[in-house]
């Protein structure tokens, strides 16, 4: 099919809500910048409305995280054309190590493998560095003529019509749409406008995030080493390096993060330990605060949520990505479908089948993150003794390893076209 001209944005004044695309997207994210190219593909006209320059989130030094994408993430990737991109620079996690113990005491005699072996479809996930997938997917929009991409632009207010759903930016113009999707983050204004609600709970934590350069090679061996402050995650990287993400209390967090370089090393290689020879970092140091967010509702008039706007996690498990392209995945399936049947996509029946889609997944998700942090984030002799037990019990029973894998891998459930890697 031919490629449509680039859509032209018109104004659309208060008395006359023309929607001029199918789709405006507020924040300009890794799940918001997805989620326009899906609806692209799937012949729908996209306005991605994002409140940063472009040559701030291409700056290699924008984000210090690096995402531990699951198999069907993978997929959903390469059914959108990027993985080819990205996959050079991508470092498969072949085996993940998971076990207990203190700083400086080494792991418990409990620990829970996962070796790529056990699963058919190989490697259980890729490591992505987000310096890498962010540039990826900001020229992949550049690229779509359905896709008007607008960055450094902020929404001051937003409302919905007859048939519409609309934005006013901070200098007065007003776009409209059939529908509006906020994936402006945790804290994004576009859900509290919409009279949406979050719950939150504040952990105390805050994650210390690095990439470390060290003598001996991976492997592309992930390691999840939870001590009492919190877990401590080691996950491969290309070219003998590993992403390191470090949860602290908040305070503590703080206090390592003022030091300098050496001290900082100092204070991690009792933690991470020397199986991997001597360690240096590999570029900046990041912080960021850890919390759980849950909006109360997906959707609400013309409007639907996705990724950490509709759900933010922790990092226990490294899903929050794999979480938020999942309600990509969905959300495109729900709209192109219902496009291709002549509805009105943004009716609040058709914005239903999201919300239903995603809801037992994402409680599921919350739940269990929360718990798991609570769990492993403790020194109480009881819970060390049960999480210990646990762990030697999944570890001796192929079935329940397999099935943690095939879960973490996003192999299991009602999963949308795109996490099949078929097209929406």
């Amino acid at each position: 099919m031919d490629n449509p001209a680039r859509p032209v944005i018109f104004t659309a004044m208060a008395g006359d809500p023309f929607p001029e695309s199918d789709v405006l997207i507020v924040g300009g994210s890794l799940n918001g910048a997805a989620l326009a190219l899906a609806l692209a593909q799937a012949g729908l006209r996209v306005v991605v409305l994002d409140a940063l320059p472009r040559h701030v989130q291409a700056d290699a030094a924008f984000d210090g995280r690096s995402y531990a994408l699951a198999l069907a993430s993978v997929r959903m990737l390469a059914a959108l054309g990027l993985w080819p991109v990205l996959a050079p620079d991508a470092q498969p996690i072949r085996e993940i190590l998971v076990s207990d113990g203190r700083a400086g005491e080494g792991a418990s005699r409990f620990t829970m493998h996962f070796d790529q072996a056990e699963l058919e479809e190989g490697p259980l996930g890729q490591m992505v560095e987000d310096r890498r997938l962010r540039p990826v997917l900001l020229d992949a929009l550049d690229a779509e003529p359905r896709i008007t991409h607008r960055p450094a632009t902020r929404v001051r207010t937003q409302g919905t019509g007859p048939g519409t759903a609309w934005v006013e930016l901070a200098d007065g113009e007003r776009l409209a749409a059939r529908v509006l999707v906020g994936a402006d983050g945790r804290t994004g204004p576009t859900a509290t406008r919409a009279g949406i609600r979050r719950r939150v709970t504040d952990y105390g934590q805050s994650a210390l995030v690095c990439a470390i350069a060290h003598e001996k090679p991976n492997n592309g061996v992930a390691h999840q080493f939870f001590m009492p402050s919190g877990p401590l995650a080691i996950l491969p990287l290309k070219g003998d390096r590993s992403s390191i993400v470090w949860t602290e209390s908040s305070d503590q967090a703080a206090a390592i993060q003022a030091l300098d370089d050496d001290a900082y090393l100092a204070v991690l290689r009792p933690r991470f330990g020397d199986f991997l020879g001597r360690i240096t970092l590999a570029g900046a140091r990041f912080t960021y605060p850890l919390n759980l967010t849950l909006a109360e509702r997906f959707t609400a008039d013309r409007l639907a949520l996705v990724g950490d706007a509709a759900r933010g996690v922790h990092p226990i498990a490294g899903q929050g990505l794999n979480a938020g392209l999942r309600d990509v995945a969905t959300l495109a399936e729900v709209l192109a479908t219902a496009h291709r049947r002549g509805e009105d996509i943004g009716q609040a029946d058709v914005l239903a089948r999201y919300a239903r889609w995603r809801r037992f997944d994402t409680a599921t998700l919350a739940g269990a993150t929360d718990l798991f942090n609570r769990i492993f984030s403790s020194d109480n002799p009881l819970l060390r003794l049960g999480r210990d037990l646990g762990m030697g019990l999944v570890n001796a029973t192929p079935a329940l390893r397999r099935s943690f894998m095939r879960e973490a891998a996003g192999l299991t459930g009602d999963a949308p076209r795109l996490l099949r890697g078929e097209p929406v």
